[in-house]
């Protein structure tokens, strides 16, 4: 069986990290499922989907780990092309993943007491990002 469901989210901009793990945890359920694997997918280049605890510290030290790793900046070569200020976002979410899959257990997803589903903006500018969750199994 194959399941599949998008949402929405907004975000504010570079460094906006969300908890998805609750909206994906329903439509785990809603896919009647009980073995399997889900994957959760952001559709777009510059936002991850990863998995981390997500608590303040780390909300804020993930990206800003990102920002001195591939910091923003002139010097890329997307920037010389397009000039809009956001080749770090698209370098620090290929770098990250778009995608983040898990196993499904008894129809639940299987991740630790201290591991949630995240998406993290890496764009400068706010957005609109569409989520895409699919579950495979029986």
């Amino acid at each position: 069986m194959v399941h599949q469901e998008e949402f929405i989210i907004e975000t504010s901009g570079h460094r906006d990290m969300h908890d998805l793990t609750e909206r994906v945890g329903k439509v785990v359920a809603a896919s009647g499922v009980t073995t399997g694997t889900a994957q959760v997918f952001n559709v777009g280049s510059t936002g991850v989907v990863a998995a981390i605890e997500f608590e303040p510290g780390l909300a804020a030290d993930l990206p800003e780990l990102l920002d001195r790793l591939i910091p923003p900046g002139r010097d890329y070569g997307h920037e010389q092309a397009w000039h809009d200020g956001n080749a770090h976002s698209h370098l620090q979410a290929t770098w990250l993943g778009h995608s983040f899959s898990f196993p499904v257990a008894h129809g639940a997803p299987v991740l630790g007491t201290w591991q949630q589903v995240i998406h993290l903006e890496c764009d400068v500018n706010p957005r609109r990002r569409r989520i895409v969750v699919t579950v495979i199994g029986e």
